[in-house]
């Protein structure tokens, strides 16, 4: 018996294979793209996540794994994104993703329509979500949004290709703004609000929940016989928690790809929309997370790697530890706004900005500061949750930046918070789907976290001399935001 668990990203879907005892068999992935029709705007066909999940499924297969034995499978995916739907089923227009700022106007007007929005769904009013999302579509595009029969979000579109379930988990729904996050259900106000009913949500489950059964057709396209059960699944950052097996309360981790999360888990419901951390439920029965999200976190290595000339980010950050504390404690101030900021600003207005510049920086001055951008970006993802509620060991640290030692340091450094880097971090959104898969079928997740060859890192710990560095030029970066904010616009 084995489980097969897919995680649909947004540059990538991935695709493992574990069996019962939580080994990882196997992963494979295919590449997405994004669109950007619009400054702000990001957007992707959901027909290409099909196709480039079955690429991967198959993938499986031409590695050398048989599938015959896979009895569940689970889906994890990218948040927030927009997927409507028409009476048949049939995708109205390309997702609007996570990443999208369009619906800044809506956010306000939610705020104001609906005083108790906070109380409610634990949350800020963000464009990310998906609630100001219908409402942009509900003004900008009337005649389509009168056609909304069904709206599902990335990954729960995946599991209607596989077994026809209109359905989604309490983690994924938990970012619509439409759920009662405490209470694990639909709002029928904040729906009322985007001009919505519980009739256009799809069936709430937990994540452990089966709602149906692969379909024929994909069973033979992918080689699976007999009967196979498919998952509620879980977003992206739940199912990467379950796949480290971090679901008590205390446990956490940080990721690092192309946003940057601080997640930790929570026994109970504990908002803190103020500081613009999201309050989820966990993708397990009885338990919520803390939240906390900055845009671009290797999306702003990536640029950096690319507009000072670096071959990769990998090449770039091999500078950045060639920069001396002297020269780093000279260097300019790099905002990592790429994309607008979620935690803790809430503002797709914000712009990246170097402030500081001197004819004496060279670009490896220049990508210390872009990594020191993204680790005090991460400092303030890291103050805005609970931190009390850390375990003593700290958090682990995932995602493809997090292989940076420098980077990880600087995190460290700035936060006072020790970070240890997990093994299959890569792979542990798809483990955790194939995780809640197994609870499906048997009722018990995959026992612990996964397992396989790669060995992880020691822990990373704050050191006191770059904490001592690191302290004032954190207090001018908050102090740059401050000051530039009036500035900033769409």
């Amino acid at each position: 018996m084995t489980f097969l668990g897919i995680d649909l990203g947004t540059s990538e879907v991935k695709a493992a294979l574990v069996d019962t005892d939580g080994q990882l068999l196997a992963a494979v992935s295919e590449p997405l793209t994004l669109s950007h029709p619009q400054p702000g705007w990001s957007e992707q066909e959901p027909r290409e996540w099909w196709r480039a999940a079955d690429r991967a499924v198959r993938g499986l297969m031409l590695s050398g794994h048989s599938l015959k034995e896979v009895s569940a499978i689970g889906v994890a995916g990218q948040m927030h994104g927009a997927v409507v739907l028409d009476a048949d089923q049939r995708v109205l227009r390309p997702a609007i993703l996570w990443n999208d700022g369009r619906s800044a106007r809506q956010c306000i007007e939610l705020e104001s329509e609906i005083p108790a929005l906070r109380s409610i769904t634990g949350n800020l009013a963000m464009p990310g979500f998906t609630a100001p999302k219908l409402r942009w579509l509900r003004r900008h595009e009337p005649a389509l949004f009168q056609s909304i029969r069904h709206v599902l979000l990335p990954k729960d579109w995946l599991v209607l290709q596989l077994c026809g379930a209109l359905s989604t988990d309490l983690s994924d729904a938990s970012g619509t703004l439409w759920l009662e996050v405490g209470a694990r259900r639909w709002s029928p106000a904040m729906l009322a609000a985007c001009g919505l009913t519980v009739d256009h949500m799809p069936e709430l489950h937990e994540g452990t929940d089966a709602v149906g059964y692969l379909k024929p057709e994909v069973a033979r396209q992918w080689g699976i016989e007999g009967s196979c059960v498919v998952a509620a699944g879980a977003g992206d950052n739940a199912a990467t928690a379950v796949g480290l097996g971090l679901t008590e309360p205390g446990d956490g981790f940080v990721s690092l790809g192309t946003s940057g999360v601080a997640f930790l888990v929570t026994r109970g419901f504990q908002p803190n929309p103020d500081q613009a951390v999201h309050a989820f439920c966990h993708a397990v029965p009885e338990r919520w997370h803390q939240m906390s999200v900055m845009l671009a976190a290797a999306r702003s290595l990536q640029w950096g790697a690319q507009t000072l000339g670096y071959a990769a980010v990998q090449a770039m950050m091999e500078a950045v530890e060639r920069v001396t504390p002297n020269a780093a404690a000279g260097a300019p101030i790099f905002l990592p706004y790429l994309s607008g900021e979620r935690t803790p600003h809430n503002n797709p207005a914000a712009s990246a900005v170097f402030f500081g510049l001197r004819a004496t920086h060279d670009r490896d001055v220049l990508a210390y500061a872009v990594a020191e951008g993204v680790a005090f970006a991460m400092a303030d993802c890291l103050a805005c949750i609970d931190a009390a509620q850390v375990a003593p060991q700290g958090l682990g640290v995932v995602g493809g930046a997090a292989r940076s030692t420098s980077l990880r340091q600087l995190i460290a450094s700035s936060s006072g918070i020790s970070l240890h880097p997990l093994a299959h971090a890569q792979h542990a959104a798809a483990a955790g789907a194939a995780s809640l898969a197994r609870a499906a079928l048997t009722g018990h997740l995959a026992p612990g976290p996964i397992r396989g060859d790669e060995q992880e890192s020691l822990p990373t710990r704050p050191r006191s001399d770059w904490t001592d560095l690191l302290a004032p030029r954190l207090e001018r970066f908050r102090a740059l935001y401050a000051a530039l904010r009036s500035t900033f616009s769409l």
